[in-house]
């Protein structure tokens, strides 16, 4: 075994864990939090993604090593945790929520109740019809409402399309006294994707901070407490010369494979998933059963495989070495089908490692969260709920 993955498969099988279950690797983790501690833009503030780090103590060692209280926020009930758990919290909404279910939140649901919860909250505005329903819902309720408004920098996910726009909305506003607009919010992970031919991630980079500068001219100093722009892609290409305070990371602390790209080349892969191997046998594709050997004289189909507890995560697999799904067999939640290499030394009851592709809804679905640190299992960190 890679003398790594050795490590944590000793650390779980001495913490008597034998099912599925996500792993953080603590080391690591600090490591990153260090590394972009150090990379993160002058003047810029670090506002956390709580969707990609649905787990209050994980999103807690963040929170202090930053000394941030800001949060992108994008469902009411991980909101009221996060809300719940960290008092002085502001939470800014990442995508628009419908009126009426925040409405409902905030009469008879999550948010219900304290004034002081619901000054926490920043809703975010994508539309003028938006504009409108908000302004209504905070005469309704006899609320001040804060506000973010949505620009577009370049991803074409809504929001408001250009500077011109934007300032109609402000003038409207101004019939709004209810609503209190805090500033704006872009999200640009299109920049590292855009092909060479169309100019680049370098152009698409360039555009973005060209745009957002236009929007941000539309503004008053009054109304520029969050100037938020960026993900965990892009968030450190950035310095507050942009015209923005702040930017939103989560998921590349732990760094799942959707986040390889070269502005978090110094960061570690943090977080994987451990499952045991079931068997492992010569493989049969069914329905052909002693024919199998056409399909694999013809490279389609493996000689040795094995079969996971669980499966069908968005995730890879990285361990043992050349374990890979196979599109034949197909993919199953239960047991799921892995084609091993022929000279593969790999038993039942080892444990196989797979790289979460995404943080977000993978770390919720194996339970507490196993956290390893110096060659054992240090502690357990219990999730939120998916719901």
């Amino acid at each position: 075994m890679d003398p790594y993955f050795s490590q944590i498969s000793d650390a779980l099988k001495a913490a008597e864990i034998y099912s599925p279950r996500l792993v953080i690797d603590l080391d690591r983790l600090n490591g990153n939090i260090a590394a972009i501690k150090a990379r993160l833009g002058t003047g810029l503030n670090l506002r956390i993604a709580d969707k990609s780090l649905p787990c209050l103590p994980l999103i807690a060692l963040i929170r202090e090593a930053f000394a941030t209280d800001r949060f992108m926020t994008f469902h009411p009930p991980v909101s009221a945790s996060v809300a719940k758990e960290f008092p002085s919290a502001d939470l800014l909404f990442g995508k628009p929520m419908p009126a009426p279910g925040s409405r409902q939140a905030l009469t008879r649901g999550v948010f219900a109740g304290p004034d002081s919860l619901r000054s926490r909250i920043v809703w975010l505005i994508d539309t003028d019809d938006r504009l409108t329903d908000y302004a209504a819902l905070a005469d309704e309720l006899d609320l001040d409402l804060r506000i973010c408004f949505e620009v577009d920098v370049g991803l074409h996910r809504g929001g408001y399309a250009g500077p011109d726009a934007l300032s109609r909305a402000l003038a409207a506003l101004k019939r709004h006294p209810r609503l209190k607009c805090q500033g704006l919010m872009a999200y640009e992970a299109h920049i590292g994707k855009v092909p060479g031919p169309l100019g680049g991630s370098k152009k698409a980079l360039a555009k973005a901070v060209k745009l957002y500068r236009h929007f941000a001219a539309c503004l008053d100093a009054s109304q520029r407490a969050i100037m938020n722009i960026g993900g965990s892609s892009t968030a450190l290409l950035y310095d507050s010369g942009i015209g923005a305070n702040e930017v939103t990371i989560g998921s590349a602390f732990v760094l799942p494979s959707d986040f390889d790209v070269a502005s978090l080349s110094a960061l570690k892969p943090a977080a994987f998933i451990a499952t045991p191997i079931l068997k492992v046998l010569d493989a049969q594709m069914p329905g052909f059963d002693e024919r199998t050997w056409i399909l694999q004289k013809l490279g389609l189909f493996p000689r040795r495989a094995c079969f996971l507890y669980g499966g069908k995560w968005m995730a890879e697999p990285i361990h043992p070495p050349g374990m890979k799904p196979n599109k034949l067999f197909g993919y199953s939640i239960n047991q799921q089908f892995m084609a091993l290499p022929d000279d593969s030394n790999a038993k039942v009851d080892d444990l196989a490692f797979l790289r979460p592709t995404q943080s977000e809804f993978v770390l919720q679905q194996f339970g507490p969260i196993a956290v390893f640190s110096g060659g054992a299992i240090v502690a357990n960190w219990p999730v939120l709920a998916v719901g």
